[in-house]
């Protein structure tokens, strides 16, 4: 795992791209309102999986790990966090695992456009900045945005994890179809927090002489 470059005030990078070799928790569209079309499905399944980021994002601190958030913005070209979070606080559907969720101001904040958090975003730039190459992914819909963060994410050959218990969709059949989607072509790890830590997926096992090759 690459050296710490983090800033635990507040949410810096080097200038220049850093030594690959680190994991990033990304945190997908949790700052919401929940007032989209198909969210009373998806609530319950998002308030569990809310539990299981915030101890993703708890042991992503004790590690000095970077956690970046990439949200929607909801059509708000000019809209910013704070902005965001005030919003989603004031809905009695999420105000509870938003507020626990709130980024803070060591955490990186990205708004995104589209379904993708690489797609017209600072994503692709900001994660070489902190030397990452393993991600972490999390959040909703997981047959929406975190399937085609994790497309883009595969074809720039980030390493993945995306927790079956981490990530939420409309029914349990969309997020199983979406995860094994994600396991078969993207080659990503799923299993559930359960049954792989954030400091085992950090230090993957070293290549044999014959995989260097």
């Amino acid at each position: 795992m690459a050296k710490s470059i983090l800033n635990q005030g507040r949410a810096t990078a080097p200038f220049r791209d850093a030594p690959r070799g680190n994991t990033a928790l990304l945190i997908l569209d949790m700052i919401t309102e929940m007032d989209f079309s198909g969210a009373d499905a998806m609530l319950r399944d998002t308030i569990s999986a809310s539990d299981r980021i915030l101890r993703l994002r708890e042991a992503a601190d004790k590690a000095r790990l970077p956690v970046i958030y990439v949200n929607d913005n909801f059509g708000e070209w000019h809209s910013e966090r704070y902005r965001l979070v005030e919003r989603a606080i004031t809905s009695d559907a999420a105000r509870e695992f938003v507020a626990k969720l709130a980024p803070r101001d060591g955490d990186y904040f990205i708004i995104k456009p589209q379904f993708s958090g690489f797609y017209a975003t600072n994503l692709p730039v900001l994660l070489p900045k902190l030397g990452v190459d393993r991600l972490v992914i999390t959040g909703i819909a997981a047959d929406i945005c975190v399937m085609f963060t994790a497309a883009d994410a595969h074809m720039r050959d980030y390493a993945l994890w995306i927790p079956e218990d981490a990530v939420a969709a409309q029914t349990r059949e969309r997020r199983r179809w979406a995860l094994e989607i994600m396991k078969q072509s993207m080659g990503a790890e799923v299993r559930p927090t359960d049954k792989m830590t954030l400091a085992r997926w950090s230090k993957p096992p070293k290549k044999t002489p014959a995989e260097q090759d």
